[in-house]
């Protein structure tokens, strides 16, 4: 299976040594299936395949921990290891499924750790040593030590970016019981994208083009919104200034405000997990179409590897851009949102 991003070497094995990547056990050529391909990165999966060569599968194995609607019993396992009444559904993105002695297939509970949440983990690992090296820095200065350089000035000037000219100015005058949830939404996500480039372990997760991932943080944002909004706040979603005619007797406009509160947290969703996972969809398009061309002849090898790697290196460079954008775009309406939600009245 292609991983993620490959870019700088895939273009140097295909360009010297041009083999076919794609054979049966009897020699003969099969077609690239890029579609199958790709869908296979962006789903998640039970272990994080490194590598193939020679049709040999390098993986970590992630421990696999589901319950038995038959029995009632939690079984802890391995994907080579995986009992007989379990199986992996191909239909259903290779999700475990659980066949019962009368025939009858069910999706058992699944509580394992998939490669989706071990990039997680890997993330909160790596924010968690960014952050505590940066407090044990200013553990040590005072108000009157010289300004920080180096990384920690970095991390200290996005900070500032985000706190000073996104959460303070979108939220108001209460920014400051919203600052940390905010700032730990972009710094998550823009980690996340930023690992997610990365072509090999422990990278390469399509973390944040994983709708169950950016559902679990518009929740959290849904949250922040309504159960923290003032009276002002509710006032204008079940009795609006509009004429009355438009919410009495009729409640049109009470009804279009209530349903605003589930479409801003369903908007913050797609908006993310649609934008991350075609960026990733259309980097392994243009990888797969490399080794498409070594399998059409020579020729259209080197024509499609020059094209391709044209490609690859401005997504790739784009990637990187919109890894930014879109966690700085997600805090920022999450801000506006739950700066409307404590909006004074007669202020607009």
């Amino acid at each position: 299976m292609i991983r993620q991003i490959k870019t700088i070497l895939f273009l140097v094995t295909i360009a010297f040594f041009p083999v076919q990547l794609h054979a049966n056990e009897e020699g003969t050529e099969e077609k690239i299936n890029i579609p199958e391909i790709v869908l296979e990165h962006l789903a998640d999966s039970y272990e994080w395949h490194i590598v193939s060569f020679e049709g040999k599968r390098l993986s970590i194995s992630l421990p696999i921990i589901v319950r038995s609607d038959a029995t009632g019993e939690w079984h802890f396992c391995t994907a080579q290891t995986l009992p007989e009444p379990f199986f992996f559904d191909q239909e259903h993105h290779g999700k475990i499924y659980e066949r019962l002695s009368d025939g009858t297939i069910v999706r058992p509970i699944d509580l394992s750790i998939t490669k989706t949440v071990t990039q997680i983990w890997i993330v909160v690992i790596v924010m968690l040593v960014i952050f505590l090296s940066c407090a044990r820095w200013y553990r040590k200065r005072d108000e009157k030590s010289e300004a920080p350089g180096g990384f920690v000035g970095m991390i200290e000037m996005l900070v500032m970016t985000i706190h000073d000219g996104l959460i303070k100015p979108s939220v108001g005058a209460h920014y400051k019981r919203f600052a940390p949830y905010l700032l730990t939404v972009f710094f998550f996500i823009f980690t996340c994208n930023l690992i997610g480039l990365i072509p090999i372990f422990p990278g390469g997760a399509n973390v944040t083009g994983n709708i169950n991932v950016t559902l679990f943080l518009s929740v959290c944002t849904m949250i922040a919104i309504n159960l923290f909004g003032n009276k002002e706040y509710w006032k204008d979603i079940f009795w609006p200034e509009v004429p009355m005619f438009l919410k009495f007797p009729v409640p049109l406009m009470p009804v279009i405000e209530l349903f605003g509160v589930f479409t801003k947290p369903f908007a913050l969703m797609i908006r993310l997990f649609a934008n991350m996972m075609a960026g990733h969809a259309v980097i392994l398009s243009f990888t797969c179409v490399i080794f498409l061309g070594w399998s059409m002849g020579v020729g259209y090898g080197i024509g499609l590897n020059l094209f391709s790697g044209l490609m690859l290196l401005f997504m790739n460079c784009l990637e990187v851009l919109v890894a930014f954008v879109q966690a700085y775009v997600f805090t920022m309406l999450s801000a506006v949102f739950i700066g409307l939600a404590h909006r004074e009245h007669g202020v607009e």
